[in-house]
Parts: structure tokens; C-alpha cells; sequence
């Protein structure tokens, strides 16, 4: 018989170290009635923290700019 040693971690200790390194969820779900799938679902997902060494993917947009007066 194999003894497991039991660790409690806290919820914010273990979003600390997934946002650190960063996961991966994948899935996928189907609905089917009688054989014939009506809806399918695939979910792809990287979740993971944004610093200054670590930039975000997306850009991000420019400052909006008050319209230019017109000097009569």
C-alpha cells in the first residue's frame, strides 16, 4: 500500500504559479440527438500573466486625439 502525502494549497498560491508559467486548456463538447451531432464546440485558451518581459499579444490601441479646431 502507497502512502500519499496530502498538501493543502491556497486558491491564490496556485493561480500565482499557472499565471507565472502560464496554461493551456483545450476541450471540445457535442451535442448529438440520435446519432447526428446538432452543435460542436472546440475551446483553445492560453491563460497567462502580462509584465514588461512577458508583452501582451495584442496591440494596444493609440490614445483617441480630441478633433483638430479650425481657425476661422
Amino acid at each position: 500500500m502507497t502512502v500519499v502525502e496530502r498538501r493543502e494549497i491556497a486558491l491564490v498560491d496556485l493561480l500565482d504559479r499557472l499565471l507565472a508559467g502560464g496554461v493551456v486548456i483545450t476541450g471540445d463538447i457535442t451535442l448529438r440527438i440520435a446519432d447526428v451531432d446538432l452543435v460542436r464546440i472546440d475551446l483553445n485558451a492560453l491563460i497567462s500573466s502580462v509584465n514588461e518581459q512577458v508583452p501582451s499579444p495584442f496591440e494596444l490601441p493609440a490614445p483617441a486625439r480630441p478633433p483638430a479646431e479650425e481657425s476661422a
